[in-house]
């Protein structure tokens, strides 16, 4: 399947509606990676999770884009006239440092890489370079199609753009580089949205679902899924479009957070293997 586009442009403000794509996430796992690596989720075929803790997160963030950043939350927020990047302290939810995109602009994906926080826009074919340490803008780079989800695994930027395609960017120039396009068993997963590079996996988050998958970054192969049923019992209740979307990790503790769009809370997780 190939996704079909045809969007109808609304003027949204934070946690507010979001035209997105549709597709069917697969829904048996994967073909398992390679036993004996570390960690030891990596020779899960499908994981489910606990929740190790729970921290604070703003419910008017409409989440586009999460990471950590020297001990503190980096967040991308969407909705035309309230998208921001913003620095957010980790263990209180304390908005320490907020800069607006302006009203034309959606947020979407957002990542680091060396000294400059990389952001995208929904449907406005451009993003944005800002300073790590003060937010200030730095400059503004184009791109073809849609904007979703942003990571880099240490070389490039790898974005999304709601299909089942991922490009792989020169930080530098833009350029794409190459792309891949994720399948499981022969067939696209699309609705790729929010992304994270862990563990020389990149893990999506599957539009309107409560799975994540893990992507294999040299062929597109999911050769994993984490089932996230159930972390936020009241998910789009308030409103459909308040879903899954936030994934970020810390290389060094090896700690994985999961939130969504206007959740009240960010989930750390511990992966277990489903039998």
């Amino acid at each position: 399947m190939k996704l079909l586009l045809g969007w109808l442009v609304l003027s949204v403000a934070a946690c507010k509606d979001k035209p997105e794509a549709t597709s069917t996430p697969p829904s048996e796992p994967a073909v398992a990676v390679q036993d004996g690596q570390a960690p030891e989720w990596k020779s899960h075929q499908w994981s489910k999770y606990e929740v190790v803790r729970e921290l604070p997160h703003d419910t008017a963030a409409y989440t586009q884009g999460l990471l950590l950043s020297d001990g503190h939350w980096m967040e991308s927020t969407g909705g035309f006239g309230a998208s921001s990047i913003r620095r957010v302290e980790k263990a209180t939810g304390k908005v320490l440092k907020l800069e607006l995109l302006g009203k034309n602009f959606f947020g979407e994906g957002l990542t680091q890489f060396g000294d400059k926080f990389y952001q995208l826009t929904w449907q406005s074919h451009q993003g944005f370079v800002y300073d790590a340490k003060s937010l200030k803008r730095l400059s503004k780079f184009n791109y073809q199609g849609e904007g979703w989800g942003l990571t880099t695994d240490g070389k490039s930027l790898i974005m999304s753009d709601g299909s089942d395609r991922l490009r792989f960017l020169d930080p530098k120039t833009f350029k794409v580089t190459r792309e891949i396009f994720v399948s499981y068993r022969g067939k696209s997963v699309i609705r790729l949205n929010e992304l994270e590079f862990v563990e020389g996996e990149i893990f999506a988050n599957v539009w309107h679902t409560e799975q994540i998958v893990r992507i294999n970054p040299v062929d597109g192969n999911v050769v994993g899924v984490i089932e996230l049923t159930g972390i936020y019992p009241d998910a789009g209740k308030k409103h459909p479009e308040y879903v899954l979307n936030g994934i970020a990790y810390d290389a060094e503790s090896k700690e994985l957070y999961v939130t969504g769009k206007c959740w009240p809370k960010i989930y750390q997780i511990r992966l277990v293997k489903v039998r």
